[in-house]
């Protein structure tokens, strides 16, 4: 049966679930099980053999952007300024704190010096092609932050620095200041390391919402929430946890397969890469329900398949979860109203991610 069609953004909204338990965010040490085994995911599906681990203190080594002088390695670098950080207090720790972070800025930069949004978020394209994209390297920065014992993690953003809107088309990393006075956005896609997106995607009031930090330079110090239901604090905010990064990898696999949603390496989609692309998106679901690009973009791919009842279905879920997270963005909108127009025409790509 085909599902209601009459249904708006404020009805969506109505219809969405309640809050969720809070989640931990993700613990991405570098040296640690988890950075391990999203690093393992990815060279398995590449074929690749070795250690990221290995490669990327490898990469220290020649990068020529040393840590202090906590020794040649980037695991004694890492771990002799976390004693720096434990010995300082008040001000000085904040800006061992910061140091820390536009260096890991540097680091990566200058290590992986290109970018591709085709395979760079792949942690085997770090050694294969030497590319990185938004989400690897937040992974990487938050990795690192970590080890050197700082509160660091991702955020997905949905609108620039410049305040233009995306359907949550970037990742950062946030280094959480040790004076708890807020949040520092350090973004490897800048040529500084310290950024000011005017829109974060992360955990807050029981779950995952839109919102729009407030800065004193830049700083986040708190979040108002983009459905206009109150604000939270910075210390409030939760970084997104590691089934919603997990499903975010298999997400852009699911994006960029060759042939697939956007066509990768073929300039246009194909019946055998839009399947390629269904199943990675499926498996993103299975990591975190949750996630809204993944469920929208998953009807996207429905719906250039042919399957037309399944799409108009997908879409309407994706639209639960954007409104229950307090945000439709333009394209998600330009979808619902395909849905409940009840057309049967694909009219072009700009409203279908």
């Amino acid at each position: 049966m085909r599902p209601p069609l009459a249904l708006t953004a404020l009805s969506l909204l109505a219809l969405a679930s309640g809050t969720l338990a809070a989640p931990a965010p993700a613990s991405l040490t570098y040296g640690g099980p988890n950075l391990r085994a999203l690093a393992a995911d990815s060279y398995r599906l590449a074929g690749l053999s070795g250690s990221f681990e290995t490669w990327l203190a490898d990469a220290y080594s020649r990068a020529g952007v040393p840590l202090g002088k906590g020794g040649t390695s980037l695991t004694a670098a890492l771990d002799a300024r976390r004693a720096q950080l434990a010995a300082a207090r008040g001000a000085e720790r904040d800006r061992l704190a910061r140091d820390t972070a536009a260096w890991a800025h540097r680091f990566i930069k200058k290590a992986v010096p290109k970018f591709s949004l085709e395979r760079g978020f792949e942690f085997a394209s770090l050694v294969k092609t030497g590319e990185r994209q938004c989400l690897l390297q937040s992974t990487v920065i938050a990795g690192l932050l970590q080890r050197a014992g700082l509160n660091a993690g991702l955020v997905m953003v949905w609108k620039s620095q410049s305040g233009q809107e995306s359907n949550l088309g970037h990742v950062t990393s946030v280094l959480r200041l040790p004076s708890g006075t807020g949040d520092i956005q350090v973004d490897a896609s800048e040529p500084e390391p310290f950024a000011r997106h005017q829109g974060v995607l992360a955990w807050a009031d029981g779950g995952y919402r839109f919102l729009s930090p407030r800065f004193s330079g830049d700083v986040m110090t708190g979040y108002a929430r983009a459905d206009g239901k109150g604000s939270v604090g910075a210390s409030a905010l939760t970084f997104l946890d590691l089934s919603y990064l997990r499903s975010q990898f298999n997400y852009y696999r699911g994006e960029r397969a060759p042939g697939g949603f956007l066509g990768t390496g073929t300039g246009k989609a194909t019946p055998a890469g839009l399947k390629v692309s269904e199943a990675f998106l499926r498996t993103a679901l299975r990591d975190n329900p949750n996630n809204a690009l993944a469920a929208g973009v998953l009807g996207s791919v429905q719906r250039k398949l042919g399957d037309e009842d399944a799409a108009r279905a997908q879409y309407l879920a994706a639209g639960r979860l954007y409104a229950g997270q307090g945000h439709l963005p333009a394209s998600m909108a330009a979808n619902l109203a395909w849905v409940k127009a009840g057309t049967t025409s694909l009219s072009g790509t700009s409203g279908v991610r």
